[in-house]
């Protein structure tokens, strides 16, 4: 089976590059020539041959991709200013050819910059390229280069960076007071980096486009991958396929506790998105109040009741459900928080847990320890917060979420821009579908009714997960294209569903 697409290390990168450097075998000004041909690719398929290019370069291998660049679009045409900003007496070997060979064909256009007095002066028509720090970044920025950065930030230019913004660490978090740049397309080689997945580096990467320059992987250096980034061919890859005999029982009875008195819109959604997943039967657990709304709004589920305007129960017979998915709207009532243990004490299987029933446990923290192996818990940041502690940073998060995956044995779907699936084996799943529009209401909702339904199917957790939340992306990245970001609603993004699984399965 294809593998997910690893995010290195930057440590991993380098040796990466080493290895497609010995084994290709092609020299590194050569690999450094091929990698700057697709960027200049890409800034010609979206920039006019009018458009004036301010390229400013560091003195290492990136600022040695950034002279390759300029030389390029020069050769077609582009009008292009290139800088030197000499902040160092430190050169790359690659870089001083690179400097050779622009000096030799295009003498005129090179200019070094010596002090702030010399730093160029930004338009905004201008696209800056951005290459003067790469992923080999130790320390913050400071003298000249950080000068050179906060000018360029400044500035109303378009920003561009290769490979990664200057001032950006990518495998750690980023002090937001030093000087990083911020750039509004980010054009990285091979595979997205760590950093690019958080939303506190959003304001540097802007949109990241990931450039195949064809660098080889060991088989060592890929099985130390730990961070994984979702593609549609992993995806496809882990779908299975209907069998011609099924029947309703071969797809799972779900059970899902759901809804109170003025929230049973969350129960609705979830239920109808669990029916889109191809789930076979559905059971749905309401309040008193909600069963005439649940008979009427979803036909096709069958409709069991517990207490009066929330959830109430002191035992559930569940034994016979092939999955429970619990928490959407159903309050955090004390009678409410009993149920949820009712269901962590006497189901056995992997549950989907969201909402509020992830509340109820972070009320009661001893309960964490109730949650059946391989569960799947989809909470928000701040759910995720709750259940844990306070962190500073996405990074901290990001390494607590791990840990938490470890420690109970669970699989957390951290939701957001790039949703985070971490597993019991320390990995990390970043998503790369679904848009801000999204960020409304109810779409947990209707992620958590997805997931139940391809666990219920006998999908394994870690399936589940990976389907459930990139299919949910791709629908709303469909509902997107029909009604837009601002106007897209989740119960729209539920009749995208059926379209997103055609598309997936080539139907």
């Amino acid at each position: 089976m294809q593998q997910a697409l690893p995010i290195f290390s930057a440590e991993h990168i380098k040796a990466i590059d080493a290895f497609t450097i010995q084994t290709e075998p092609i020299a590194s000004i050569d690999l450094m020539e091929r990698a700057a041909l697709k960027c200049s690719q890409w800034l010609m398929k979206h920039y006019a041959v009018e458009t004036i290019f301010k390229v400013c370069c560091g003195l290492g291998n990136n600022g040695g991709d950034g002279l390759a660049i300029a030389r390029q679009l020069l050769e077609h045409g582009y009008k292009v200013e290139v800088f030197k900003i000499n902040y160092s007496n430190n050169y790359s070997e690659d870089f001083l050819i690179n400097k050779k060979r622009l000096e030799t064909l295009f003498p005129r256009f090179l200019m070094e910059v010596n002090d702030v007095k010399h730093l160029p002066h930004f338009q905004k028509s201008d696209v800056v390229i951005d290459a003067l720090f790469g992923i080999g970044l130790s320390k913050p920025l400071n003298g000249l280069a950080a000068e050179c950065v906060n000018q360029i930030n400044h500035s109303n230019a378009i920003v561009v960076a290769i490979d990664v913004p200057s001032g950006l660490f990518v495998d750690q978090h980023t002090d937001k007071n030093s000087a990083i740049i911020k750039a509004q397309h980010t054009l990285t080689f091979q595979s997205p980096k760590l950093g690019f997945m958080f939303a506190e580096n959003n304001i540097y990467v802007g949109n990241g486009h990931v450039l195949d320059i064809g660098l080889r992987v060991s088989e060592k250096l890929r099985s130390e991958a730990t961070a994984f980034y979702l593609t549609e061919e992993y995806i496809q890859q882990l779908l299975k396929p209907r069998a011609k005999f099924s029947h309703k029982g071969t797809f799972g009875h779900s059970l899902l506790v759901v809804g109170s008195y003025g929230k049973m819109g969350a129960a609705i959604m979830s239920a109808h998105a669990l029916l889109r997943s191809g789930a076979g039967l559905l059971t749905v657990c309401v309040p008193h109040c909600g069963y005439e709304i649940i008979q009427t709004s979803v036909p096709e589920a069958m409709a069991l009741v517990n207490g009066n305007e929330f959830i109430q129960f002191s035992e559930l017979e569940v034994n016979s459900y092939s999955t429970i998915g619990i928490g959407p709207g159903i309050g955090t009532q004390k009678d409410t928080q009993q149920s949820v243990k009712v269901i962590l004490e006497s189901f056995s299987k992997p549950l989907v847990i969201d909402a509020d029933a992830l509340n109820a446990i972070s009320l009661n923290k001893e309960w964490l320890k109730l949650i059946p192996q391989n569960s799947i818990l989809t909470p928000h940041p701040k759910e995720f917060e709750r259940l844990t502690k306070n962190v500073s940073n996405d990074f901290e998060r990001h390494q607590l979420q791990i840990e938490f995956s470890k420690e109970y044995k669970v699989y957390v779907v951290l939701k957001g821009a790039h949703t985070c699936i971490t597993t019991p084996d320390g990995e990390s799943y970043f998503n790369s579908t679904g848009n801000s529009g999204l960020a409304k209401g109810g779409s947990g909702d209707v992620l958590t009714g997805l997931i139940t339904g391809l666990l219920a199917q006998g999908y394994t957790s870690f399936e589940a997960s990976l389907i459930g939340v990139y299919v949910h992306g791709l629908a709303g990245d469909m509902t997107k294209e029909e009604k837009g970001e601002v106007a897209m609603i989740p119960t729209d993004v539920i009749e995208n569903i059926p379209n997103a699984f055609k598309r997936l399965i080539n139907v």
